[in-house]
């Protein structure tokens, strides 16, 4: 990862911005001095989060369901050093009640924007020989739970091929897999936390603080919090019959998504 503080200015594009995740790593690489291009649907959020930093930003209104708006922020990312594929939903419902228009849009916005973006920075980046691209997947993307882990592990996957692609080019892509963490992700998909124990739950600027360390390490795969990385290494090692078993009696399966 670039260091912002010395050299020319170095510009990182933040996708889902305007809140959670997003926002905090606004608020860390404007700390950095990174120039900011903000991108999210929601304008008035967008705009209060982006005045709270205290630097000048670049702000794009786009929603990523959108073709116009998805082509409109590849543009951008043709420019960009560092690039933070973070916009995401999930749903509350089960997977059968789900209508499948919304499945779509949470797919294409979860796996087909997130590969045109990266594939709209890295020639860019391979081209000057540096660049880093952080695509915001989740720890569920180790658990066959429902149609938004399935995302969230094409995610991972994409991101580990393209960071094995690139690397010769002195170009980084890191996959990060956060766990729960305090954000409004859950209220906006109106999703009953409440019975998530306190030591599962992650804050959004320590979970950006590490990811943006790993990044600095060359890590293709970024999963904070010493919880998680037992987690996902336990899920790994147990047989998928039984793994199946246990989401089905915890109500994991149930549940589009679970972490912010």
């Amino acid at each position: 990862m670039l260091d912002a503080r010395s050299g020319p200015p170095l510009t990182a594009l933040i996708t889902g911005a305007a809140a959670g995740i997003g926002a905090a790593f606004a608020r860390a690489l404007a700390r950095e001095g990174y120039r900011l291009v903000l991108v999210d649907r929601n304008e008035e959020l967008l705009r209060a989060s982006a005045g709270s930093l205290g630097v000048e930003c670049e702000l794009v209104v786009a929603d990523l369901t959108v073709e116009a708006d998805v082509a409109r922020v590849e543009e951008w990312c043709g420019r960009v050093d560092l690039l933070v594929n973070n916009a995401g939903f999930g749903h509350r419902r089960e997977f059968l009640e789900t209508p499948v228009a919304e499945e779509v849009a949470m797919c294409r916005l979860q796996t087909e924007v997130v590969l045109r973006l990266t594939m709209a920075a890295l020639p860019g980046m391979a081209g000057r020989g540096r660049g880093s691209v952080v695509n915001t997947a989740s720890v569920l993307g180790f658990f066959p739970s429902s149609t938004y882990s399935a995302t969230k592990s094409w995610v991972v996957n994409f991101s580990l091929a393209a960071a094995r692609s690139v690397r010769p080019s002195n170009v980084d892509v890191m996959a990060l897999c956060p766990g729960f963490t305090r954000t409004d992700f859950h209220d906006s998909a109106r999703m009953d936390m409440s019975g998530i124990p306190k030591r599962l739950w992650l804050d959004a600027d320590f979970l950006v603080a590490k990811a943006l360390r790993d990044l600095r390490k060359g890590k293709a795969l970024s999963v904070p919090g010493w919880q998680y990385k037992v987690i996902v290494a336990c899920g790994r090692a147990v047989p998928l019959g039984l793994l199946q078993r246990v989401l089905t009696w915890t109500g994991k399966g149930s549940l589009a998504a679970r972490e912010g």
